[in-house]
């Protein structure tokens, strides 16, 4: 009953952290890329001050629970679910190394602009930007969606 509960959990905060991979497909990463610069500088900077407020909690909640049930179904070898679980975790721990080493760095040098005053190349880091974070999505999705498969195959 614990895998259950521990299971439903970890799917839970995973859908909070693979809805920010989906919003991107689905709109934000081209409405980033038609903005200009002043609007890309307000929008990142109020996005990046709420997720470091609002969204570590969930990251950290997240990697405990998905250990957790990797740990539970090591234990209890559930084989798949043991697999999906295991992949998921990989996949979260890949998504916050690449966040540490890509997009946080890329935010704090954006933070010290102004929509004012920014460096001519300011496109680029939007797009340096927006790679890291593709990279991000490919390891959300997976981790996803082997955690789902685990769950509905096991």
């Amino acid at each position: 009953m614990e895998i259950k509960i521990i299971l439903l959990i970890t799917i839970l905060l995973y859908s909070i952290i693979i809805s920010q991979s989906v919003s991107y497909i689905i709109s934000l990463r081209d409405v980033q890329q038609n903005m200009t610069a002043a609007e890309y500088i307000v929008f990142r900077k109020l996005t990046d001050k709420n997720f470091r407020s609002k969204f570590r909690p969930v990251i950290y909640a997240s990697l405990v629970s998905n250990l957790l049930l990797v740990v539970l179904c090591g234990i209890h070898f559930n084989g798949l679910l043991f697999t999906g679980a295991a992949v998921a975790f990989v996949a979260l721990l890949t998504d916050t190394i690449i966040t540490i080493k890509g997009n946080l760095p890329v935010n704090n040098i954006i933070n010290t602009w102004t929509p004012e005053k920014y460096p001519v190349n300011w496109a680029d880091y939007r797009r340096y930007w927006l790679q890291v974070f593709c990279k991000r999505q490919v390891a959300n999705l997976t981790g996803f969606v082997s955690l789902l498969a685990g769950a509905v195959f096991s």
